[in-house]
């Protein structure tokens, strides 16, 4: 047999294997960018986007908002560029330019973080294990 032949019979452990290749999850929990360019800037709310936590945003006119953002559009100046979010105080969406946003701070836990599914398991098993009737899988409380 071949070697490229029996390269392709290999079979391998998909719990060993990356989902999306290269990829590491960068931990943001605690972060405060310094905004000293435009770029910074965007950059920083491109990564607050992806966040699955929530952000207290710092307006230049001295307002904090903590909230989770859900939607921007980047346009050809900050101030033709905007970023919309749920406050955590309130219930209506609000919408900012990036010219008005003076500080990002990273405060929310992010929900997408570490092995969440492997954590359940592991709580299920330990808990059919320990006798256990009527159990089932459930979320974090989302605080």
């Amino acid at each position: 047999m071949s070697e490229a032949v029996s390269e392709a019979k290999t079979v391998q452990n998909p719990d060993e294997l990356e989902v999306v290749a290269g990829f590491a999850h960068e931990n943001l929990e605690g972060w405060i960018p310094e905004l000293a360019t435009e770029d910074d800037l965007k950059a920083a709310l491109e990564k607050a986007f992806d966040y699955r936590g929530d952000v207290t945003l710092t307006l230049k006119s001295g307002e904090r908002v903590d909230a989770y953002l859900f939607n921007r559009e980047t346009g050809a100046t900050l101030a033709h560029s905007w970023v919309q979010f749920f406050p955590a105080n309130a219930l209506e969406k609000r919408r900012v330019s990036y010219a008005e946003i003076a500080r990002i701070e990273f405060t929310g836990k992010d929900r997408a973080a570490g092995k969440h599914w492997e954590s359940w398991v592991k709580k299920y098993a330990e808990k059919k294990a320990a006798g256990e009737k009527n159990i089932g899988l459930h979320p974090e409380a989302l605080d």
